[in-house]
């Protein structure tokens, strides 16, 4: 009885050891489809150089022997490249040699969705590269991002085949050596949340097909060359929470749509040349925390027209070096939570406002190549805590009270006192 016991004992435990390790086998992970497989060190090989040898250094590059910078995701039971990240990001990441190239192997990747290079590109005079014309068409379905940043060796235009990724959510061209115009194209992008252009050489008009990207949380065109006058379609983008086209050639007047960007917590137009001063709309863009339209010396025009209360996220403010003339409102006195101000180097007049001092937050207030007047009615405390971080040097007309004084050694730079007034 004992011996049957333990027979019947070593067949539950053999059945057990056999549905376990069935059941391991039926959720086993699938394998690699080989053209896949030879497609992904084929594209790697055109850029890391020919003498990486994918199928000896990673014969499972989806398993046991990954690859730094790939990813891959299960379909109908294969393993796929789902990202692919050349460039120096980690110690052991996959990077570019100098003839580093695209070849045609990338496109045979059917289910990417990540595509970045990252300083990969290296000089636009001894192997310049380009970005492939053709294929694009191939990730129509798939890509959901695509990043080329830091690589000054990537020149010529941006692809207008770029329209067929219909579910594009991420463009990223930075610091690279993009030249050409703008693709109408790209309007077509309708899943865009973030297009970032910054730091190439683009130029010619802002697209009004760009007015169609209506997810848009971030627009970056930054450091170009990008001329004409914003399209008003810009107003249509309400989902909008930063833009940046500073440091571009950007001209004629503000559009009034641009105060439609209601969600906009960030916006700096600066560098530029707009003109026909700051648009009334510009009051209804509540949600500001930083607004920057310095050195567009050619947009004058003065502060009057707006109702600076109503922007009371507002954080930082920079005006300078804009050609606005009259007085600086009262209503600026009202944004409790500005931390700076620059209304430096324009042609403002009249007296200052004591209420600017008790601004609660402000913590940088320049006011230097105006012609303000007046006497500066701050306290001590005020210039104190403040240094040269309240600028109002080079305002010939304006002096600060003396009797508000304890000590000599806490006057504001470059301001001279008043004289006194004799009986």
């Amino acid at each position: 009885m004992a011996m049957n016991n333990s027979i019947l004992t070593f067949m539950v435990l053999l059945v057990g050891f056999f549905v376990f390790c069935k059941g391991q086998e039926d959720t086993s992970i699938g394998p690699m489809e080989k053209n896949e497989q030879e497609a992904l060190y084929a594209a790697i090989q055109g850029f890391v150089g020919k003498s990486w040898n994918g199928s000896d250094l990673y014969p499972d590059p989806c398993g046991w022997t990954p690859i730094q910078g790939v990813s891959c995701d299960l379909y109908n039971g294969f393993w796929y490249v789902s990202a692919l990240n050349i460039g120096p990001v980690y110690d052991n990441s996959l990077q570019c040699t100098r003839s580093a190239e695209f070849t045609h192997h990338l496109f045979m990747l059917k289910h990417l969705r990540k595509l970045s290079f990252f300083n990969c590109f290296f000089s636009p005079h001894q192997k310049p590269v380009r970005i492939p014309t053709s294929n694009w068409e191939n990730f129509t379905e798939s890509l959901e991002s695509l990043e080329f940043r830091s690589n000054p060796g990537l020149i010529g235009t941006i692809p207008t085949s770029f329209g067929y990724l219909k579910n594009l959510e991420s463009l990223v061209l930075l610091e690279n050596g993009l030249t050409g115009e703008l693709p109408q194209e790209m309007g077509s992008l309708v899943k865009l949340r973030r297009l970032v252009l910054g730091e190439n050489q683009l130029f010619g008009q802002i697209p009004a097909s760009f007015g169609g990207l209506k997810e848009l949380l971030i627009l970056d065109l930054s450091m170009n060359k990008l001329s004409g006058s914003l399209p008003w379609t810009l107003g249509n983008l309400t989902s909008l929470l930063k833009l940046d086209l500073s440091n571009n050639m950007l001209e004629k007047e503000l559009p009034s749509a641009i105060g439609n960007l209601k969600n906009l917590t960030l916006m700096d137009l600066g560098r530029n040349n707009f003109s026909g001063g700051l648009v009334q709309s510009l009051q209804e863009m509540v949600s500001l925390k930083e607004m920057v339209m310095s050195n567009n010396p050619l947009l004058g025009g003065n502060l009057n027209g707006i109702q600076w209360q109503n922007l009371q996220n507002l954080e930082f403010l920079d005006l300078s070096n804009m050609g606005l003339t009259g007085n600086i409102p009262e209503s600026m006195t009202e944004l409790k939570r500005l931390r700076f101000l620059g209304l430096n180097n324009n042609n403002l007049s009249g007296s200052l406002s004591p209420r600017l001092a008790s601004l609660p937050c402000i913590s940088a207030l320049y006011l230097y190549g105006n012609d303000l007047a007046g006497k500066l009615e701050f306290s001590e405390g005020f210039y104190r805590k403040m240094g040269k971080r309240f600028g109002a040097w080079n305002n010939p007309n304006i002096c600060y009270q003396t009797e508000l004084m304890l000590s000599t050694s806490n006057v504001p730079y470059g301001v001279k006192p008043c004289k006194q007034e004799r009986d």
